[in-house]
């Protein structure tokens, strides 16, 4: 697989705010949000 920011946080390798984590699923604080609330998921 391809590194890519995104699994780079998946497997912690920088930091991220972690909102919710299951076995299928991983949602975070975007660091440049366009809203009050902006969740990647």
């Amino acid at each position: 697989m391809t590194e890519t920011l995104f699994t780079k946080i998946i497997n912690r390798e920088i930091p991220a705010d972690i909102v919710y984590e299951d076995d299928l699923c991983l949602a975070f604080k975007d660091i440049n949000s366009q809203a009050p609330l902006h969740v990647l998921v």
